[in-house]
């Protein structure tokens, strides 16, 4: 089982479409961040967790031929924006994609892509299946049962999801606070990826301290920061942070 970061950059991704590289040397790839989204592979199915707008580029990039199901963190659009390009897989497949999301985030979805949850025609019908989010969802790794847990966290003014798989790697991208009451299912965890926009305050993201705080709390084996901005270079940002911690990057992979 894999989990792969397809992307770890923020909303505007590095650079920016502007060319604007910020702090961040273009001459390092680690450098160069699409917006994010992951997958979880299994022997059984391929697990998408949102849509990226780079999510097209992503799945080429990655040679991924099909997609199970997709699991969205909250309404944004650097995490919804790309939802068009799963058609290719009902193309594939001649069945809905089976998407899940909150009540906000699902409503969000269905005001602004449609066309993408009604037949309109034959030609253009329905590709994708709208489901609640649930506080667990299960897929199997060489017919062994892997749950994948969704948490509720504040992201600004907005709730956001995050996702533990199999009570090993938990997938924070976007998030301003960690209730108190949930702190228990981030304990003894291998892996903890999380949200880290920039050095300063942000109303909406952890900055640089409140994650390095965060994974001082949780203690994972290993910690990797991602939704990074173009304030931070990737080999500035390695020497500054402790040694079971990472800058992420675009392809990451990591062995469940």
């Amino acid at each position: 089982m894999k989990f792969i970061i397809l992307g770890c950059g923020s909303s505007m991704g590095v650079p920016r479409p502007d060319g604007f590289f910020g702090n961040c040397d273009p001459n390092n790839k680690k450098n160069y961040r699409t917006r994010c989204s992951a997958l979880i592979k299994t022997t059984e199915e391929n697990i998408l967790i949102d849509t990226s707008p780079d999510l097209r580029q992503q799945l080429l990039r990655h040679k991924i031929k099909k997609i199970n199901k997709v699991l969205f963190s909250h309404l944004h659009g650097d995490q919804t924006h790309g939802i068009n390009d799963l058609r290719s897989f009902y193309i594939n497949s001649k069945k809905q994609v089976d998407v899940f999301a909150d009540k906000h985030t699902s409503k969000y979805l269905k005001s602004t892509f449609s066309y993408i949850f009604q037949s309109y025609s034959k030609e253009y019908p329905a590709t994708l299946k709208l489901n609640n989010l649930p506080k667990k969802i299960y897929t199997k790794n060489n017919s062994k049962k892997i749950g994948i847990q969704s948490i509720v966290v504040e992201h600004g003014k907005v709730k956001s999801n995050c996702f533990i798989i199999n009570k090993k790697l938990a997938y924070i991208s976007d998030v301003s606070k960690i209730y108190k009451k949930d702190h228990k299912f981030f304990k003894n965890l291998q892996y903890l990826i999380i949200d880290c926009l920039w050095y300063n305050y942000h109303p909406s993201h952890f900055n640089l301290e409140t994650s390095l705080g965060i994974i001082t709390k949780f203690k994972p084996k290993k910690a990797i920061l991602t939704n990074l901005s173009p304030v931070l270079d990737y080999k500035v940002l390695k020497k500054m942070i402790p040694r079971n911690v990472i800058p992420a990057h675009d392809g990451l992979i990591i062995n469940l």
